[in-house]
């Protein structure tokens, strides 16, 4: 090497050095940003399959890291497939088919391919690169620029992957892939299909608080509350690092009420835990009544010389509570009995599928808390973390459920994940292991779960333990004698034994009732698979509504009930199969409207009001005079019955089965009196009403956030000409949205329909349909729905959606056709032959690389640089160009053998070429003659690119 080369070469090295540490440094002073990856991904139903890898070239390369092959490769050509946003149920938009499991619904699942780009600005070079997925249905394995990053064999649990190594800066785009595998299934229920919760990148300095890293539990020892905390640190540096971490708690109202600090030291590559324990005098405890939450912050800072400055920060919410089960007397919440008035519910709702808007989520839950319930099992599965959010500031109790019951490391990993993710609520009063295992009353049972024990105690030894056992709990050796809380599904002629012969183990019904109802049908019809909504429709091996909660109320040793279910769901249409294609169980229907147990559970659990609601309505034409059975759902003392005024009855309630009357039919108004002695505690009333005349939009509120997240129910229903709702009424409806929104799903709670979920157009169940709307990324202005159904007049809704700020994102890159994978030829005196033949078992003679390629001074002036390129439909129609972002030296460009183009000046310099259109793989050899002593070399990107027509 010339002396000036030399220079050039130590001259380069250390620009490159600076560059680096310049990238670091400002990577480090960036602090933590947690981005949305949900707009802009490209999407494919159906799997993709590999062409099949022939030939020493194509196996040698694909098993190389980036070597992935066919939908995995970044040089996919992914041009036709569809664009969305996520989350995504691909399942819940395909049609019904009797020829798929009913057990799912009757949707057809299979496999789905995603793919999206990015771009990493340099200032992110030396910072720690996190890709996280909240949930794929089901199988999923991930692909980064090519390179297999993560599989992962459940549906419900999130993951975090660390994709440092594997991307790149500036001007290159990243690609991640996706195959999901919907065809396996891990419940007997609809679980719907793809990438259906968040997504999300998350950028942090190399010295960071790993995810779900911040560990702080309030506990109460001799009267005093402390909260210890643990904060995991890690490191994926190149040195080691100290740091301090210091802590911050805050109150409701905002104030401090604690701090501290402590050091922490971490080796490259390494993790480390800071621990320390915060006093908090006199804190406002959390309870379903109040959910005080309080704000834990830790701040990673530099700890070296110069500015302490802030490295990295994370915060959570906690709540001060104390729980404990007692065998004889049940659950108490803060030294307060309280008897569990829950609900099991699945994850999905009518229209959406799993793909379940948080707003959504909490129209759900505030349902649910207006029935009554205090308490909610999420079956049978990790939900997404936004609802676990829910739970905390609605004031929800937990059990919070893990999906697999095994030992496996696999499956114990998705149970540590669950525990570390959730260790901190306040709300998750319960881990359950399982649900109805075939093995929960053997001995391999009890060995599994002991297993499983181990892990939650290790990670939280604050909250108790259990499992959903639907037999087993008399064997000699089962599960539930190493859990502390016996959980007990349906087995009501086993309560009082189990009690009688443990009498120190804590016991909850973990799953009981199981009864149908067909919301708005008041009489069975099994041929037309109806259902009457009077809760005498119990399954085989439950009970009813009234008869399951006499049950649990009667016992005080039982904590309590959740009932199956909460919510009507797709699949498992019990007891029925096709063509009923969801569930009858709820208490509530898909779509959110109340079926009569909700008010029947309302009269058993709601304390602090009346509760009177007359069941059924009171449209019966055609059966004038023959009795119709009226319930009234009360928890007052008394109820009196008025028929037009006139008095047909008044009775005692009963507080388990409520009251009944046989009224013969007259048109006209039905009036229930709630009484306590003479004193009116209030009333409801239903109405005779005429054919529908016009419809009625109602939403759950009047605005959205324009973030492109916000969405809301809208009730669509139907009255007469008084404005008398009409709920016999079942005519179809079309909708039109305009403005700043876009519908996303429709419902109308019916078992047995098979209109699309998707389609703007629903018949009205019933008397009721539901329609969600969402708002649009950066939206402001009006959002306006029209309803119109033959015959009827029109109604029309107009929403504000409010500008807001939007959730802090990574803009989806449009696809690069790169040309990778070079082999470089060794220098040459003499101009190689652009068509030699390169052995396909030769590995070693030729060089590799990727372009930016830059050799320094040789001696031999000519090289050759050789790669196979995949060119992209949109690059294959003969108006595509063959760019070369820079070449230094002459050069030749060739083709499939063929010279396309060259570049006479020895001056770095770009070059473009037109591409005929042809094989959507083809051989491009570049010949590079370098200038005596100077570099050479394909000094920039190389790409294809479509021309603009």
């Amino acid at each position: 090497m010339t002396r000036a080369a030399s220079l050039f070469h130590r001259l380069a090295s250390a620009l490159l050095l600076l560059s680096l540490s310049l990238s670091v440094s400002t990577a480090q002073a960036a602090g933590r940003e947690r981005l949305s990856l949900d707009a802009g991904w490209l999407f494919h139903a159906g799997d993709v399959k590999t062409p099949p890898i022939k030939g020493h070239g194509a196996s040698y390369h694909q098993a190389k890291a980036g070597g992935a092959a066919g939908a995995a490769s970044p040089e996919f050509d992914d041009s036709g497939w569809r664009r969305l946003d996520l989350p995504h149920d691909w399942a819940i938009e395909n049609p019904l088919d009797r020829n798929e499991n009913a057990s799912q619904g009757y949707r057809a699942r299979g496999f789905g391919w995603y793919r999206r780009y990015l771009q990493l600005p340099e200032s992110d070079r030396g910072r720690h690169i996190e890709l996280q997925f909240d949930g794929i249905a089901t199988h999923s394995t991930v692909w980064v620029n090519g390179i297999a990053v993560n599989r992962n064999f459940s549906g419900y649990n999130g993951r975090a992957i660390d994709i440092t190594p594997y991307v790149r800066y500036g001007e290159d785009v990243n690609n991640i892939a996706v195959r999901v595998d919907a065809e396996v299934q891990e419940g007997w229920w609809y679980e719907g299909a793809g990438i259906y919760r968040h997504t999300w990148l998350v950028k942090r300095d190399a010295l960071h608080i790993v995810t779900d890293g911040l560990h702080a539990n309030p506990v109460q020892r001799k009267g005093r509350w402390l909260l210890p905390v643990e904060v995991e640190v890690q490191n994926t540096g190149e040195a080691l690092r100290d740091a301090v971490v210091e802590l911050l708690v805050t109150g409701p109202d905002g104030a401090a009420v604690a701090q501290g600090s402590t050091r922490v030291r971490v080796a490259a590559l390494d993790n480390a835990t800071a621990r320390l324990e915060l006093a908090v005098p006199a804190p406002k405890l959390w309870s379903p009544q109040s959910p005080d939450l309080y704000q834990v912050k830790a701040v990673l800072r530099h700890a070296g010389s110069g500015p302490v400055r802030e490295i990295d920060a994370t915060s959570l919410k906690t709540g001060f509570r104390t729980l404990r089960f007692d065998a004889d007397k049940g659950f108490f919440l803060n030294g307060e009995a309280l008897k569990l008035q829950g609900v099991c519910i699945h994850q999905d709702h009518a229209g959406v599928g799993v793909a379940v808007p948080t707003a959504i989520w909490e129209f759900r839950l505030r349902r649910l808390k207006e029935m009554g319930v205090n308490a909610v099992r999420f079956a049978h599965n990790a939900v997404a973390p936004e609802v676990m959010d829910l739970t905390d500031r609605l004031g929800l109790l937990v059990m919070s459920e893990n999906r697999n019951f095994n030992a496996s490391p696999d499956t114990l990993a998705q149970l540590e994940w669950l525990v570390r993710r959730d260790r901190n609520r306040p709300s998750v009063i319960l881990w359950s292991l399982f649900n109805e295992e075939p093995l929960q009353g053997s001995a391999q049972g009890r060995e599994i779960a002991r297993r499983m024990v181990a892990v939650v105690k290790k990670l939280d030894p604050t909250r108790p333990v259990t499992g959903g056992m639907h037999d087993g709990i008399f064997s000699e050796r089962n599960a539930s004698q190493v859990m502390d809380v016996v959980g007990i599904n349906y087995q009501v002629g086993g309560y009082d034994r189990y009690h009688r012969e443990h009498p120190k183990r804590a016991v909850t019904s973990t799953e009981d009732t199981a009864a149908y109802m067909t919301r708005g049908a008041w009489q069975s019809d099994h041929k037309a698979q109806v259902l009457g909504s009077y809760d005498d429709e119990p399954s085989s091996w439950g009970q009813t509504h009234r008869e399951g909660w006499r049950q649990i109320a009667e016992r005080p040793f039982i904590a309590g009930t959740f009932v199956w279910s909460g919510f009507d769901y797709h699949g498992e249409p019990t007891p029925f199969e096709w063509p009923s294609a969801s569930a009858f169980f709820g208490a509530i229907d898909l779509c959110g409207f109340p079926k009569a147990a909700f008010y029947i559970r309302q009269a058993h659990w709601v304390k602090d009001r009346t509760v009177i609601k007359v069941l059924p309505h009171w449209n019966w034409a055609g059966s004038e005079g023959k009795p119709v059975k009226v319930m009234v759902a009360s928890n007052a003392p008394r109820v009196r019955l008025l028929l037009n005024g006139q008095a047909v009855g008044e009775r005692e309630v009963d507080r388990y089965d409520m009251v009944s009357f046989d009224v013969p039919f007259a048109p006209g108004k039905l009036e229930a009196v709630a009484l306590d002695g003479a004193r009116e505690l209030g009333r409801d009333v239903v109405q005779t009403s005429g054919e529908p005349a016009r419809l009625v939009l109602t939403p759950d509120r009047q605005a959205l956030a324009g973030d492109g997240r916000d969405a809301l129910p809208v009730t669509v229903s139907a009255v007469d000409a008084q404005g008398l709702p009409v709920p016999t009424a079942n005519l179809p409806v079309k909708f039109e949205v305009s403005g700043a929104g876009s519908l996303i799903g429709v419902g109308n709670g019916d078992p047995n329909s098979h209109e699309s979920s998707k389609a703007p157009e629903r018949a009205l169940f019933n008397g009721l349909a539901q329609v969600i709307l969402q708002s649009r990324r950066e939206g402001k202005g009006p959002l306006t729905l029209r309803a119109s159904a033959p015959g009827m007049q029109p109604a029309e809704l107009v929403l504000d959606v409010q500008a807001t700020a939007q959730v802090p994102a990574v803009a989806a890159a449009e696809a690069v056709n790169r040309v990778s994978g070079w082999r470089i030829s060794p220098p040459q005196a003499e101009r190689p032959d652009p068509n030699q033949v390169l052995a396909e078992t030769d590995m070693n003679s030729w060089g590799w690389g990727e372009a930016p390629i830059k050799q320094p001074a040789e001696a031999n002036a000519w090289r050759a640089y050789r790669a196979s390129m995949r060119l992209r439909a949109d690059r294959n129609d003969g108006h595509g160009r063959l760019v070369f972002g820079e070449i230094t030296g002459q050069a030749e460009v060739w083709v499939d053998g063929t010279k396309i183009g060259e570049k006479t000046s020895p001056a770095a310099a770009p070059l473009s070429l037109p591409l005929a259109a042809g094989a959507g793989w083809r051989t491009l050899t570049v010949l590079v003659r370098a200038e005596p002593n100077q570099p050479s070399g394909l000094t920039g990107r190389v790409w294809m690119e479509a021309s603009p027509r």
